[in-house]
C-alpha cells in the first residue's frame, strides 16, 4: 500500500498539538493594516485552536499527524 498524501493547503495552515488538537493562525492579518487598531492585530498575533467539529475533517486531510 502506497504512502497516503496529505492535503498540502492544509499542511501549510494547521499544526497538530501534542494532545491530537489542531492549531490555526488568525486571519485578517495580511495587508490593509493601517486602519486596524494596534490592540486588534496584537490580538491576531496569536494562534488559536479549530473547532471541534472541524477536527475530523481536518486530521483527514494530514493523515500522518
Amino acid at each position: 500500500m502506497p504512502k497516503m498524501k496529505s492535503h498540502r493547503g492544509a499542511a501549510k495552515r494547521f499544526k497538530a498539538t501534542a494532545s491530537g488538537k489542531f492549531k490555526r493562525m488568525q486571519s485578517h492579518r495580511r495587508h490593509i493594516l493601517t486602519k486596524k487598531a494596534t490592540k486588534r492585530k496584537r490580538h491576531l498575533r496569536s494562534p488559536s485552536m479549530i473547532a471541534d467539529c472541524d477536527t475530523r475533517s481536518v486530521s483527514r486531510m494530514l493523515p500522518y499527524s
